[in-house]
């Protein structure tokens, strides 16, 4: 975690309430904050000797995975973000899980809630097929295997095996470690029962900033895992380079070049496909909420696109691309 003052006494909570009936540690792996997460989290581990604290200098989340995994003891592990918030029975029902199906990873539900107008209507899109296409772990769906799920709780020793988190995937450490514990022969199960709160970004820099890395290191894990290339995950660059290409085009084409000008069809094309999904999505938000999502939609499709086209070159390890 990484400046969680005012999220990680609420998260932390949320774990020590569980109902699970067994023994429970809790590590956490505290980045160099530059708010007083540290001394939030010293005071947690002082009321409670289940919390143990470790540090993590860096501050990415590989390192600060492994450093917690390293540091704990029992045969399953559960990841847990620092602003994450778990339902009572998440634990419970989870363990349940590895036992009846023998998977390796079960998880659930990235359900994104929000406060403020403009977060609401990222929450939506993020729940929508049109936002983020339909990985269950967002959109949900029946309970049964799947390639990736969020957050997760593994067995350990599925884990070890596979040498743990990769250290160089700043971002979407997640997908990759569930592509390598499938390639083992592990089984990643899905299920709706698994349903984690998630505070979505609170502004357009944030939000496309997040979607930028997102599109960056899908990029990069299609790279090192090409059986992982996915139409779905095409999507958005094909439809930035159609809109940007198609636009560009069309202005020379009014101006010089008349026959080029029904390329504006393609930008004009993807605008009415995001006013009909914001119809389609909208209902129950504030018409303040409605009046973003457009705008919200527009925005991690473009960022997502953007990254994913910029990510040039292969990463090796430390620091963002």
């Amino acid at each position: 975690m990484l400046n969680e003052e005012h999220h990680l006494r609420s998260a932390v909570r949320s774990v020590l309430a569980q109902d699970y009936p067994g023994p429970m540690e809790l590590v956490l792996a505290l980045g160099p904050s530059s708010d007083r997460t540290d001394d939030v989290a010293a005071a947690l581990a002082g009321e409670d000797p289940r919390v143990v604290c470790v540090k993590n200098p860096s501050g990415r989340t590989p390192e600060g995975l492994n450093k917690a995994l390293a540091a704990s003891h029992h045969p399953i592990v559960a990841r847990v973000d620092g602003h994450a918030e778990l339902p009572p029975d998440y634990l419970r029902v989870a363990v349940e899980l590895l036992q009846r199906t023998d998977a390796v990873n079960v998880g659930g539900l990235m359900w994104a809630l929000g406060k403020t107008d403009f977060e609401r209507s990222v929450a939506r899109a993020m729940t929508s097929r049109f936002g983020v296409g339909n990985a269950p772990f967002h959109v949900g769906g029946e309970e049964g295997p799947a390639d990736t799920v969020y957050l997760g709780v593994f067995r350990r020793e599925a884990l070890e095996q596979v040498g743990g988190y990769d250290e160089a995937f700043t971002r979407a450490q997640d997908w990759e470690l569930n592509y390598r514990l499938r390639r083992a022969g592990g089984l990643i199960w899905f299920s709706p029962a698994l349903r984690v709160s998630y505070r979505p970004r609170g502004s357009i820099g944030s939000l496309a900033g997040q979607y930028f890395n997102y599109g960056r290191w899908r990029r990069e894990l299609m790279r090192r895992h090409p059986t992982t290339v996915s139409l779905r995950y095409l999507a958005p660059p094909t439809a930035l380079l159609a809109v940007s290409l198609g636009l560009l085009a069309g202005v020379v084409g009014v101006f010089a070049a008349p026959l080029l000008s029904w390329t504006l069809a393609l930008p004009a094309g993807y605008l009415l496909g995001v006013l009909a999904a914001t119809v389609a999505t909208g209902g129950g938000l504030s018409w303040r909420a409605r009046l973003w999502l457009p705008v919200v939609y527009a925005t991690m499709h473009g960022a997502w696109g953007a990254g994913f086209l910029s990510s040039l070159k292969r990463y090796t390890g430390h620091g963002s691309p």
